[in-house]
């Protein structure tokens, strides 16, 4: 090989490497991050506050009123947990179904209940058991409720990462709700079986839920991916049962009121994708 020939393997190999490191270097500073589609599922809790200003009642005459809301029957606040399953597209579209249970978090939370079952009260507010002693008869509120929706995550840094941002959530589904009687330390047959029905105030119906809040899913790990929500949601339910018992009512019969409850939440999942996490798309020059 001549020295002319080196010189031209020199050059090249040369223009070569220099490309080669000026693309790296270009990679580094054009990292982004690719908007993650995957299946999630996700664990919340949170807890919900009924309205006592923008909950009614309607009678059948048209007449409105307060007087067996939930903000009415239930002492608040109630505590929430439910299970998601969701849907995040590259769009950042979300489909959403999702199942809550909720309760009192005070566990003796129904309003007046010794007027309302004063039939079974005696006047020292017991319950006498099936061997004469007081039963501790504690009543609360149990509520389930079942909805499916679409939601939009707006990032706030879409170079650094598209997948975190502004949350905005509307579902819609069946929910569910009643009087719970625990019974202590004995049976009590007057609050047993079929008679508790006639006490429970069990009323389903059609909720719409609509949420804003912050959605953070981490480019690290997929453990660290949570979202926290603001929720208003409007219940149209009407009693199930075909004879309802509440004294302070004054109610012995059909209960054929239709009820709007609104409630408040605030709840915080935790979620887990079930396809990798995002990752770094390098753009070489």
């Amino acid at each position: 090989m001549n020295i002319r020939e080196k010189i031209v393997r020199s050059l090249l190999l040369a223009g070569l490497l220099l490309t080669v490191g000026n693309g790296t270097a270009r990679a580094q500073i054009d990292l982004t991050i690719d908007t993650l589609q995957c299946p999630i599922v996700g664990f919340n809790a949170g807890v919900m506050i009924p309205s006592t200003k923008f909950s009614f009642e309607t009678a059948p005459d048209g007449l409105r009123s307060q007087n067996a809301t939930m903000a009415s029957l239930y002492n608040p606040p109630y505590l929430s947990f439910g299970i998601e399953g969701m849907y995040k597209f590259k769009s950042n579209w979300l489909a959403t179904l999702e199942g809550d249970l909720w309760f009192g978090m005070n566990s003796n939370n129904l309003n007046h209940r010794i007027e309302r079952m004063s039939d079974l009260f005696t006047r020292d507010s017991t319950v006498i058991g099936a061997n004469g002693t007081d039963a501790n008869v504690t009543c609360y509120n149990r509520g389930l409720s079942f909805k499916a929706g679409i939601g939009k995550i707006f990032p706030l840094n879409p170079v650094r990462n598209p997948n975190s941002g502004i949350l905005a959530r509307v579902s819609g589904g069946y929910m569910w709700q009643q009087t719970i009687f625990l019974l202590n330390n004995e049976r009590a047959p007057q609050l047993s079986d079929d008679y508790a029905l006639l006490y429970d105030h069990q009323r389903n119906g059609f909720m719409l839920t609509e949420g804003l809040g912050y959605w953070f899913m981490s480019t690290r790990s997929d453990l660290a991916n949570i979202y926290v929500l603001f929720e208003v949601t409007q219940c149209w339910n009407r009693s199930t049962r075909e004879y309802m018992i509440d004294n302070y009512l004054g109610l012995h019969g059909k209960d054929n009121h239709r009820y709007f409850d609104l409630l408040y939440s605030i709840k915080i999942c935790w979620m887990f994708p079930l396809r990798g996490k995002a990752d770094h798309d390098y753009y070489l020059y």
